[in-house]
């Protein structure tokens, strides 16, 4: 008889109640129609573990097929803990490309499905992006970074607010093979200032202005802040939020939406190792300076 959290549920299903701290709680069963729709069931997860402890290699083997790869790999884990030799890696002599993954093996079959759906800071604003429109604005944005002289292995940070146009500067990096790190929109100029010294980045997307619970944050006008204080940034690239306005400085500053112009919605994929770097996540600095976790 498992115990959720003060939900205790029979192994026949039946609904029990109880309290805990003075508060009734009580497990609602997933409706049998809902359950049988499920990719995995209670009864193939265990098979699942225990096959993947009794032999690994072969079952992550077999799930890293799942995904598309340019070079096949041959070998599924290199793992060593001697601190002289310390190393974890996995299908380390493969290639593949992550943006093909999520955007270009879906385009024959779920073209014109709904890739992003998206709300605003005002429910009243939304928008539906299919794998065929993220992918034609992924290859055109991964064209304009390639014109800005980026290259695999480059640092790019992401200064954005949560629209759509964020999800295609994560995706056209890792078509081209540069490592990206996304900086929260609401952190001020000194913590952008960190993460763009640390990792060495040497272009920025940001936007004009965020919107958070219908306040405006002055996201370029921070960058501007950050870069006086740091000589690392050569490039930024800037989407038009609110239309407020702002202070470009040609030629380091430029539009997105005019870069964006004219560019191929073609471009072919970066062939990267499984054990490139993907991207920099920093933590949040409250305890100390923010570390960067790299994946």
């Amino acid at each position: 008889m498992p115990c959720f959290g003060g939900k205790v549920a029979t192994s026949r299903g039946a609904i029990r109640s109880r309290a805990v701290e003075g508060v009734m709680t009580k497990l609602i069963s997933v409706p049998v129609e809902f359950a049988q729709r499920a990719r995995i069931t209670a009864g193939q997860y265990k098979l699942d573990y225990r096959a993947s402890v009794a032999d690994p290699a072969r079952y992550w083997g077999d799930v890293g097929r799942r995904i598309d790869w340019i070079r096949p790999y041959t070998q599924v884990k290199d793992v060593s803990f001697d601190p002289a030799d310390f190393r974890i890696r996995w299908y380390a002599d493969g290639q593949l490309n992550v943006s093909a993954n999520c955007l270009d093996r879906h385009l024959a079959t779920r073209g014109d499905k709904t890739a992003i759906l998206w709300e605003g800071d005002d429910p009243g604003e939304s928008r539906r992006v299919s794998y065929r429109e993220l992918h034609a604005q992924v290859c055109r944005f991964a064209n304009v970074l390639k014109a800005e002289g980026v290259r695999k292995g480059d640092r790019v940070t992401i200064y954005l607010p949560m629209i759509p146009e964020a999800a295609v500067a994560m995706l056209a990096c890792a078509r081209i093979g540069a490592v990206h790190t996304v900086v929260f929109g609401g952190f001020s100029p000194e913590s952008l200032i960190g993460r763009i010294d640390d990792c060495q980045s040497s272009l920025v997307i940001t936007a004009d202005e965020g919107l958070r619970g219908g306040k405006k944050v002055p996201l370029k006008a921070n960058v501007d802040a950050a870069i006086a204080k740091t000589g690392n940034v050569d490039h930024v690239i800037v989407v038009k939020r609110t239309g407020g306005a702002v202070d470009m400085q040609v030629p380091r500053d430029r539009w997105w939406h005019t870069l964006m112009e004219g560019q191929s919605e073609q471009n072919q994929p970066v062939p990267c190792e499984a054990e490139h770097p993907l991207f920099i996540l920093y933590t949040s600095g409250s305890t100390g300076t923010p570390k960067g976790v790299l994946h």
